[in-house]
């Protein structure tokens, strides 16, 4: 079969490194363009130099975030159990996890899509929607969180299905499309299709069509693998084995709360740094967004290197594992030392591409030039989890990412804030990321799946 025989090629016969390669290279360029399309809503509409439309796209953002969450529990489960059940051979029961997780998906969401419908207006006054806004966030959360949930968390988890058999580019090409087709329909819509003062109805229905379509060509790749394929919408295979659904939600959940607390954590930072002044706020929503690109460049290493330890992990190939492991951790240290470099030289020309006011470019400049000393602790924190999360071992990966928002981050924040003010949040990354760190590598030595042949690595 040839999905077998990709699977086999990729996960097998395919030198360490060039299964990397393979795996990883289209999931870097996937989260660089999410990065984009993610920030793209909020550039045009800035366009229109309306603070109230810019506030209520805003507002909606940490809602939207949600579905991303319903994706993780889904995709990342569902895909990190089927590459381990390959490995095992265990073709049949792969097949049943992965329709199992597209029509898990397609309910949770849609319940959650209902329940946004329905609670709209209780919804958009807790987010602190007022009499300016909430009209513009009421269009925008019907679009692309009513109407646009199911596509939105659907293309998400098939990427990560299709991902799990070893077609990680087929899985990027599908996030790129949707992204780029953002991107394209945004001014189209907003400016030439929509009358004057619509123009946050017109990125919402961009970004509504943009997942749909997205969503169709992912559909259309399952298709095309045919009916024996391991990813299959087909119900006729049966239900997961009681044991593996559990196997899911105890990797998926995990997964879902370490995207929610993430969020948080930016939130937080946005709701401190308003109470000094409107520059430190501005220079801060700047910093978060061009940090993000080192960030989402190791998320997409985790995501390539995922599947590969889960298979090699189920398979009881050790040596091949470890060379998976070390590899990608070295790879990811080397972009994130890099982005240090870079930041470091270029961050008042990076901050510049935003804005031009002298005080904010030269607030931004120092806070990302602190922030980024984070990122290879950031990279190594995430980069555990998402080991955990390729062993089946969803408890300990949940410990892992509770323990570092809740436990590290998020207090963090408050205690260095409360200490030395402004400046402490900028460092709070810092500070609580070497705790996690240390704590990571203690956690990994301690509860590492064991070998028969184990020996002290």
């Amino acid at each position: 079969m040839e999905q077998a025989d990709t699977s086999k090629r990729v996960f097998e016969d395919l030198p360490v490194a060039a299964a990397l390669r393979t795996m990883v290279v289209p999931t870097i360029f996937s989260q660089i363009i999410v990065l984009i399309y993610n920030m793209a809503d909020t550039f045009f509409v800035g366009r229109t130099n309306n603070p109230y439309m810019v506030a209520a796209t805003s507002l909606i953002l940490p809602v939207f975030n949600i579905t991303l969450c319903l994706a993780g529990l889904a995709g990342v489960g569902g895909g990190t159990l089927i590459s381990r059940l390959l490995g095992v051979h265990n073709e049949d029961e792969a097949r049943r996890v992965s329709a199992f997780s597209f029509y898990l998906s397609i309910l949770i969401t849609a319940v959650f899509s209902l329940g946004t419908a329905i609670f709209m207006g209780p919804l958009l006054n807790l987010l602190g929607a007022g009499a300016n806004t909430i009209d513009f966030a009421r269009q925008y959360a019907f679009c692309v969180i009513v109407l646009g949930g199911v596509p939105t968390v659907l293309s998400n988890v098939m990427s990560n299905l299709i991902r799990s058999v070893g077609r990680s580019r087929q899985a990027g090409a599908g996030i790129m499309l949707g992204g780029l087709l953002n991107i394209a329909l945004d001014p189209l819509f907003m400016f030439v299709l929509m009358s004057p003062g619509n123009e946050v109805l017109g990125a919402g229905i961009a970004t509504f069509l943009s997942n749909c379509v997205a969503c169709l060509y992912f559909g259309a790749v399952i298709f095309r693998m045919g009916k024996g394929s391991i990813i299959t919408f087909r119900l006729k295979y049966g239900m997961p084995a009681g044991k593996n659904i559990f196997a899911i939600f105890a990797v998926g959940i995990p997964s879902a709360v370490a995207t929610f607390l993430f969020d948080l954590d930016y939130v937080i930072v946005d709701k401190l740094m308003v109470s000094y002044n409107d520059f430190a706020l501005a220079a801060i929503g700047i910093v978060l967004k061009v940090e993000r690109l080192p960030l989402n460049v190791g998320l997409g290493i985790c995501q390539g290197m995922l599947p590969l330890v889960a298979y090699t992990f189920a398979a009881g190939n050790r040596k091949r594992m470890e060379d998976t492991i070390r590899l990608a951790l070295r790879v990811g240290l080397v972009v994130a030392a890099v982005s240090i470099v870079l930041y470091q030289l270029f961050a008042p020309q990076l901050i510049r591409f935003f804005i031009q006011d002298e005080l904010t470019v030269s607030l931004a400049t120092q806070f990302l030039r602190i922030r980024v000393l984070a990122t290879p602790l950031m990279f190594s924190s995430f980069f555990t989890v998402y080991l955990f999360q390729a062993f089946g071992m969803g408890s300990k990966s949940l410990f892992l990412g509770v323990v570092r928002w809740l436990g590290f981050n998020i207090p963090m924040l408050f205690i260095l804030n409360a200490c030395v003010g402004m400046m402490g949040i900028v460092w709070s990354q810092v500070t609580a990321d070497t705790l996690t760190v240390i704590l990571s590598i203690f956690f990994y030595r301690r509860f590492r799946p064991k070998f028969p042949q184990d020996t002290p690595l």
